[in-house]
This record gives C-alpha cells, sequence and structure tokens, in this order.
C-alpha cells in the first residue's frame, strides 16, 4: 500500500458509531495526489466554558452591596469568589484595602524619613579632611556616586564597594557567586562596566578563578581605590556637588 492510499485510509474510515458528539469536516490535498481527502476527527474533549451573563454578575454584586455589615468578633460569611474586579463590597476585599492603605502611609513614612536625615556642617567638612572617612559614611558615598556618574566613573565606587562586601562573606557557596559577579561585571573586557586595571593585577585575578576567595579581589580593590583617591577626590571638593552641599549645611546652620 502506498503512503497516499495509507493516509486516505487513515482519514477517511470513519470511527465506531456513538463516539462522536460533534463532527468536523475539513478538506485538505493529498501532498501525493492531486485529489481531495475528508478526514473526520471527534470534539467530544472540547468543552465551551460556562459563562456568567452581565445580568448575573451585577445581581450577584448587589446581593452583597445590600447585605448586613458583619458585626464585630463574628465568623466570616462565605462570600463571594467574583471579587477579583474589587468593584464589590466584599469583606475581604475591605481589608485588602485597609492593608494596602497601611504599607503606602509606612513606605511614604520612610521616604519622608530618609529625606529629613541630612549630614550635618561637621560630617560634611569631614569629607573634605579624609577620603576613607567620606566612603565610610553613606551620605558622603551617596553623595561621591552622584559626582562619579556625571563623570561616566560611577563603576570605580561600585566596584570598590562590591570588593569590600565580598570580603564580609564566610559562606563559601556565596564567595563563589559574588566572585563570578564581580568578575563578569567590572573585570571581564566583555562587560560595559570594566574598570581600569594593569595586567599584572588582571592576572592574578585570572589564576584565583578556579578557587575564588573573599579576597582575591584584595589588590584590584586597592587600585580602584587609590585611583578614586588621587583623581576623582580632588574633583569632587572642587564640584558644585560638593560645594553647593556645603552651603547648604552652613545656612542650616545659621539659621538655627
Amino acid at each position: 500500500m502506498s503512503l497516499s492510499k495509507h493516509r486516505r485510509v487513515a482519514f477517511t474510515n470513519p470511527p465506531p458509531p456513538g463516539t462522536l458528539t460533534a463532527r468536523h469536516e475539513a478538506l485538505c490535498y493529498d501532498p501525493f495526489e492531486v485529489r481531495l481527502i475528508v478526514f473526520i476527527f471527534p470534539l467530544k474533549s472540547i468543552v465551551k466554558p460556562r459563562s456568567v451573563s452581565g445580568v448575573e454578575m451585577r445581581k450577584r454584586q448587589a446581593a452583597h452591596i445590600e447585605a448586613q455589615p458583619q458585626a464585630p468578633g463574628q465568623p466570616r460569611p462565605n462570600t463571594c469568589c467574583l471579587c477579583w474586579c474589587g468593584c464589590c463590597k466584599c469583606l475581604w476585599n475591605d481589608d485588602r484595602m485597609e492593608r494596602s492603605e497601611r504599607q503606602t502611609c509606612t513606605k511614604m513614612d520612610s521616604i519622608e524619613a530618609a529625606e529629613e536625615q541630612h549630614p550635618s556642617l561637621d560630617e560634611v567638612l569631614s569629607w573634605a579632611r579624609s577620603f576613607e572617612m567620606m566612603l565610610r559614611s553613606l551620605e558622603g558615598r551617596e553623595i561621591f556616586q552622584e559626582f562619579l556618574r556625571s563623570e561616566y566613573s560611577e563603576d570605580n565606587l561600585l566596584f570598590w564597594l562590591a570588593c569590600d562586601e565580598l570580603k564580609k562573606e564566610t559562606n563559601p557557596s556565596m564567595v563563589d557567586e559574588k566572585a563570578r559577579i564581580i568578575y563578569e561585571d567590572y573585570v571581564s573586557i566583555l562587560s560595559p562596566k570594566e574598570v581600569s586595571l594593569d595586567s599584572r593585577v588582571r592576572e592574578g585575578i585570572n589564576l584565583t578563578l578556579a578557587e575564588p576567595s573573599n579576597l582575591m579581589y584584595e589588590e584590584a580593590q586597592l587600585q580602584i581605590y587609590t585611583l578614586m583617591h588621587r583623581d576623582s577626590y580632588p574633583r569632587f571638593l572642587n564640584s558644585s556637588v560638593y560645594r553647593d552641599l556645603l552651603a547648604s549645611r552652613r545656612r542650616t546652620c545659621l539659621d538655627t
């Protein structure tokens, strides 16, 4: 039997009686012979989902809106399951809205509290005396990072912070993961955020990739620290970013 003849038998052989609840006929072309073949297949497993009409939906919602409020301490009734749209007065929906409002208020309070925390005049002046002190200050790092971003050298500070975090890690699996991420983000020549390291330091890092440790970037971190201290830090102290902040802190002290 040829392949074309076999296909005609498979397509046209009718199923046993009583097995079809619906019949769908379609036309297809035999790829080997130019003739039409009629095939039949059952649609018994295709079930149209039952939809809820708009009138029934409004009736269910109206029934819950007109329901008596739940007294405190009483168990909840079996509320409707059609409240995904949030348009009815179900008790779970009220609780959800109340939780959302509390979370929003908490977030806004945190943002306002963070905005109110400004470095003091003494702290801002200390940044001009010590580069190390500025890096250890959260506000100092944020201001310095803003300046580095304007010079397109923010990656130097991010690399230094990542290495500093790696030094504090003691979990071997986390050390491996963080060391790999630092290499891919800041050391690899394929990374758009590659930092400037000399060939000797880069070669030393490549030799320790097989067995990474939390101190494998210590020499590279020191090199980037020196670069920021000698190059970026003096320009930061003379920038408008630092001078405007210093003038603002002085005006605040005079007003108080």
